[in-house]
């Protein structure tokens, strides 16, 4: 018996839909906020990839990393240069933006500026949080905690749904398998999809070690891909993916992010792949 795929529903974000059978959307960008410079050259070169190969694209990156390993850790150039930078791409390159928020106070702030939030896995049982985040009438990503059963999500469309927002994505990042390890099930994302909004496939937290590097968090980039690939089979309507131009010099998460030069060949086979499980 072959199983259909879900379909889900279809959020709007700026001028195109992410969900149903659409292409699988891309949200990418370094980890944290490092400056101007290299926001607005990231953003572009995955635009042109983007553009080329006809992927609708979202532009990731965050003004503060709250959930780090170490406070000494780098977290990003704070809210207020973060967003004046984010309102440059947008602007500038001509592209929806997400960020990560923490606290319910942020959200009217950085809503006036990004076209999505994002609340943080460790963050996704905050009720509080994500109903300020949905009041705001924007698209929210919610990341699964490591700590919880794809099905316990439920409780987020729930409260989403309560305030009368339906602009909600769900975002499978792994769960804790013993000490400092994540692992994927990956049927995990045929569940979420079963809450009927649409589901994205974290590939590049997947693989984090956290706390793998005493004080900072490890990763496996090698591992990437292959889940990516993974999880496009099965059906996903977006990746997320954080993407650096020298992943080993970044200040955060550099041991799982991917080489900026090699997304557009990994796209290429991501499409393959989306296109194939998009006909089931």
């Amino acid at each position: 018996m072959i199983n259909k795929l879900e379909k889900t529903r279809e959020i709007q974000v700026k001028d195109f839909k992410i969900g149903g059978k659409q292409r699988f959307t891309l949200i990418a960008g370094p980890c944290a906020i490092e400056n101007e410079e290299m926001s607005l050259m990231v953003a572009k070169k995955i635009k042109e990839i983007c553009d080329r190969l006809g992927i609708n694209y979202v532009f990731k990156s965050s003004f503060d990393k709250a959930n780090r390993s170490s406070i000494h850790s780098y977290r990003g150039v704070g809210m207020e240069e973060g967003l004046r930078i984010l309102k440059k791409v947008k602007t500038e390159v001509g592209i929806p933006v997400i960020t990560d928020i923490h606290e319910p106070w942020q959200c009217e702030k950085v809503a006036e500026v990004v076209d999505m939030l994002q609340i943080p896995a460790f963050l996704c049982r905050q009720t509080d949080l994500i109903v300020a985040a949905g009041k705001t009438g924007l698209p929210v990503n919610v990341k699964k905690g490591q700590f919880l059963a794809p099905w316990d999500m439920k409780n987020v469309v729930t409260k989403m749904d309560e305030i009368g927002n339906k602009n909600l994505l769900l975002t499978e990042r792994g769960n804790v398998f013993g000490y400092n390890n994540f692992i994927v099930d990956m049927r995990g994302l045929l569940e979420m999809r079963k809450l009927g909004v649409p589901v994205v496939f974290d590939a590049t937290h997947s693989v984090q070690i956290p706390g793998g590097l005493s004080s900072c968090s490890g990763g496996n980039r090698e591992y990437v891909f292959p889940l990516m690939k993974a999880a496009l089979a099965i059906g996903v309507d977006a990746i997320f993916a954080e993407v650096h131009p020298d992943p080993d010099k970044a200040p955060c998460d550099g041991p799982n992010m991917l080489y900026l030069n090699d997304l557009e060949e990994i796209l290429k086979i991501a499409i393959k792949l989306d296109d194939i499980a998009k006909e089931l």
